[in-house]
């Protein structure tokens, strides 16, 4: 299988990871996705006071902040083809100035009925495509046995969601739901400008292909169960990230910053885990790790809709974005593992599966409360689905144990 790293081998040692790579770029690739993430998700923390302005129903909540998480996902794509085509660096910059140009249009126009907020959402979809771009831009500059900490670092970008679930809240309050989206272009263009001076393409990129071969991964089964598998963890995470704000002020009353809190503290312990994923599935394989990843995470999600207190709540929330965050970093070790020459567009395609599982998770919540008046059936339902991946993985372990080619020392 051909590798799809670049590596200095007069400057590194071969088991020092900051050595065989490029670090400025992985800080580029980390923050240039951390501040996507942070706007990916506003309108989550904004929700609240979004839908007492424009006086929403919670099945139009729950669209309001899905809506992003889909368009990301279908974006991821399309940056996965600009990254294999024009190379990562150069379709970052494309993707941040289109945010930055979008929210700042929104703030100075301002955003008056729902039809405004969905189109909105579309924007923040290009800040969640920014997953296709940060991963290969770093993952490109490193050997195989790093891979899963490459990719758990620069993914660890999704931090960014904590930031969203902290201060947008409190500035909302200070100064309105809507100057928050003007106030968001300010750290995005000073990350804008340090992602232009740090950030560096591997000299290794791919030759262009044909159009079509992008999707050859799509004929091969495996592309399949990979990305059913990140519908799952990552769909979870980003599902949960953005409806949590609306969970916790709608099911316990709290206030849109307590809710942020508590929303900070479940995005936060999902983001920290997530290199500790890669590294765990680089030592115990990533089968292992995301067997144990969908149970405790479906045990968790499951326990949701019995919890009768925000403490009770709060803890399996923690809980469940650990297990997803471990598994969002477990399943990006494996996909260069099997798909090293198509990483580009492989991370797309994956990326994409995921953002469809958040929309699914949070559009689901929102018309479970409407037609239920309680949120319990989107969580068991989504809790079910952890299981199937469970039992699929299972079923195609040992095959790719025995069939799939990794590199020396590295554990599938």
């Amino acid at each position: 299988m051909a590798t799809a790293y670049w590596k200095d081998d007069t400057a590194a040692k071969p088991d020092s990871f900051w050595s065989s790579g490029h670090t400025p770029t992985l800080i580029a690739a980390f923050l240039y996705f951390d501040l996507a993430f942070m706007v990916w998700v506003l309108l989550g923390p904004l929700a609240p006071d979004i839908a007492k302005t424009l006086l929403l129903t919670p099945a139009q909540k729950g669209l309001m902040v899905a809506v992003p998480t889909l368009a990301g996902a279908l974006l991821r794509v399309v940056n996965g083809l600009l990254v294999d085509r024009i190379g990562p660096k150069r379709a970052g910059a494309i993707s941040q100035i289109i945010v930055i140009a979008g929210l700042f249009s929104a703030w100075t126009l301002g955003v008056n009925s729902f039809a405004g907020t969905l189109a909105l959402g579309v924007i923040l979809g290009f800040a969640g495509a920014s997953f296709a771009i940060a991963l290969p831009l770093a993952s490109r500059w490193y050997p195989p046995e790093h891979q899963g900490k490459a990719m758990g670092l620069a993914g660890m970008g999704n931090s960014g969601t904590v930031l969203a679930a902290l201060f947008a809240p409190t500035l909302a309050k200070l100064f309105g739901w809507n100057a928050v989206l003007g106030l968001a272009c300010l750290p995005l263009t000073l990350v804008f400008v340090a992602y232009m001076v740090m950030a560096k393409d591997a000299p290794n990129a791919p030759p262009a292909r044909k159009l079509t071969e992008y999707f050859l991964p799509l004929k091969q089964g495996d592309a399949w169960w990979l990305m059913g598998f990140y519908a799952v963890t990552f769909g979870g995470f980003v599902g949960l990230a953005a409806s949590l704000p609306i969970y916790f002020t709608d099911r316990f009353g709290l206030t849109t910053i307590t809710a942020g809190y508590c929303t900070a503290a479940c995005v936060f312990a999902g983001s920290l885990v997530r290199p500790m994923g890669g590294a765990l599935a680089d030592k115990v394989g990533g089968v292992k790790a995301l067997s144990v990843v969908f149970v405790v995470a479906a045990a968790a999600l499951a326990g949701v809709g019995q919890a009768d207190s925000v403490e009770a709540a709060l803890t399996l929330f923690v809980l469940a974005m650990l297990a997803l965050g471990t598994g969002n970093g477990a399943v990006f070790q494996l996909v260069p593992q099997r798909f090293a020459a198509e990483i580009g567009v492989m991370t797309g395609l994956v990326g994409m599966a995921g953002g469809i599982g958040g929309f699914y998770l949070a559009s689901s919540l929102g018309l479970a409360k409407q037609l239920t008046g309680s949120f319990q059936s989107g969580f068991l339902i989504f809790a079910t689905l952890a299981l199937i991946a469970f039992a699929t993985l299972t079923m195609v372990k040992g095959r790719w144990r025995r069939e799939w080619t990794a590199a020396d020392g590295v554990r599938i």
